[in-house]
């Protein structure tokens, strides 16, 4: 008589992913103000420059006495501590203390590299300190320039649980009938190098009504991913950008952000389009919360039990891994394209 299954997970390594880290559309951050940052397991700040417009991210206490900076104040390009009026240039180099005739040589905290793409803002983490390669840059998506399609709407939420959950969705073809009600006619994966791609057609009552549902889901890197979707709303074709990204707080928590971003349709008025896009927004919404509700009570499970119907879930943590790796280790075999197919986990 076989025996239980036993759920067996491995404590989590207190290490972060290698990779960029959407923090949302970066003009929520060009207000002249600081904005802390609780991510990575410490405290950062965030900022934009008086004179060269940049935000600037650095750490988020001063190494002088702890004080945090993001209750320091703005002077140019650099933070000015408040606790005893240490200035940290935007490269990290402390530029100025009122009372010293000499500033220490070690009076340097950590700047973080951030790019700003598609009006969003990110931040660079590798726990080895390398900057980040060129080939891993983020893709520009036209649509976000375009008078054609309408602004991100993105909500932000926070979710008690290690970011690997999240992730595993890529893979899970399994959960699309019993989660959100939609039974899927194709699905596949395709691992390549940093990305990881999800195709897949079925049907959704929300969001394609009697019409297919078509999604292709592509993260770039552990952490950002971008859905180009076509359905379909009271009869009337929609296309879709979706944002998924996700930054840790800590090992056991993560933030979450979800946008959307809705092609308006020929012949209607502003009006008539802003409100098809919103209501199309909150039911792309309603269908990833049925996602949220599982992610909040779900357990961790390395040795998950799979069968012939699942999709790849073992291929894609091995990609995943990659991002947790010091980058002279990673497996040269996740370089190659691996694509998987709907009737089963083998490679086509």
């Amino acid at each position: 008589m076989a025996q239980p299954h036993r759920i067996e997970a491995k404590p989590i390594e207190d290490r972060y992913a290698r990779g960029w880290h959407c923090l949302g559309l970066a003009s929520d951050y060009k207000d002249g103000k600081t904005h802390t940052l609780n991510i990575f397991g410490t405290k950062l700040v965030a900022y934009q420059g008086e004179e060269d417009g940049e935000i600037h991210i650095l750490d988020g206490y001063c190494p002088h006495m702890g004080a945090d900076l993001g209750k320091g104040c703005v002077e140019g390009n650099a933070l000015r501590c408040p606790f005893h009026a240490w200035r940290w240039g935007a490269d990290g180099v402390c530029d100025d203390i009122p009372y010293a005739k000499r500033i220490p040589p070690k009076a340097r905290i950590k700047q973080w590299p951030v790019c700003e793409q598609n009006h969003l803002l990110f931040v660079w983490n590798d726990p080895e300190g390398n900057p980040p390669p060129a080939e891993v840059a983020i893709p520009r998506i036209d649509a976000c320039d375009s008078d054609e399609w309408s602004d991100w709407v993105i909500a932000k939420m926070v979710i008690d649980t290690n970011c690997r959950e999240l992730v595993d969705n890529i893979a899970d073809k399994a959960h699309f009938g019993p989660v959100h009600g939609s039974p899927l006619t194709r699905f596949s994966n395709i691992f390549e190098g940093h990305v990881a791609t999800q195709i897949m057609h079925g049907r959704s009552k929300r969001l394609s009504g009697a019409g297919e549902l078509r999604t292709h889901a592509v993260y770039y890197g552990p952490a950002y991913q971008v859905v180009d979707m076509k359905g379909e709303m009271e009869g009337t074709p929609i296309e879709s950008i979706l944002l998924n990204c996700h930054v840790p707080i800590d090992l056991n928590s993560f933030e979450l952000r979800y946008g959307v971003l809705v092609k308006k349709i020929p012949g209607l008025s502003d009006a008539q389009n802003q409100a098809m896009a919103e209501a199309y927004v909150q039911q792309a919404q309603a269908a990833f919360y049925e996602d949220v509700d599982i992610w909040h009570t779900k357990t961790r499970v390395d040795n998950p039990v799979l069968c012939d119907g699942d999709g790849p879930v073992g291929k894609l943590r091995q990609w995943y891994a990659q991002f947790y790796m010091d980058a002279a280790d990673v497996p040269a075999s996740l370089k190659e394209r691996k694509a998987y197919d709907f009737e089963s986990a083998e490679p086509v």
